[in-house]
């Protein structure tokens, strides 16, 4: 397998607050984890609306964890102890393992539901910009307004800033 590294350093000049942006870059080039167990889609089901699906065939509600840490969604599952009158499993073709897939989320997704049902996981998202952080129009003036002043520029009476 041929691997190519990107030099992303010649961007950081000319951009400000990009940094988490480049490091996704970076890793998404690295190779990816190889247990993919259990198997799960992506699908965008609208402009800023997502859902997950991931196969976990024999795991019960309480058996699945869920949980949104800023960037990152973790969903976790491990079997409940078999009780010890159980019977004996002469083949055992079900994965029972514990298991952990862990998603990188853009910035502003958020979970908004989570749904087991017919041994499907579904996990609803949506990404939701905050109004402050959506793009706006900034109104251009001419003539009147005053420049703003710099700490470092002469107090206009003389002094020093």
């Amino acid at each position: 397998m041929r691997t190519t590294t990107f030099d992303f350093s010649p961007f950081f000049r000319s951009s400000i607050g990009f940094d988490r942006v480049f490091n996704l870059l970076e890793n998404a080039g690295q190779a990816p984890s190889t247990d993919s167990w259990p198997p799960y889609d992506i699908v965008k089901t609208g402009d800023d609306d997502y859902r997950i699906a991931m196969a976990v065939a024999g795991f019960a509600r309480e058996e699945v964890e869920i949980t949104q840490e800023r960037n990152l969604l973790v969903v976790r599952g491990a079997k409940a102890e078999p009780k010890s009158d159980a019977a004996q499993y002469l083949y055992r073709g079900i994965a029972n393992r514990a298991f952990e897939q862990r998603f990188e989320l853009a910035d502003h997704v958020q979970v908004t539901a989570g749904g087991l049902e017919n041994g499907m996981l579904t996990i609803a998202l949506k990404r939701e910009i905050p109004e402050e952080k959506k793009p706006r129009k900034i109104q251009v003036v001419s003539g009147g307004g005053p420049a703003p002043r710099v700490a470092s520029d002469p107090d206009p009476q003389g002094k020093a800033a």
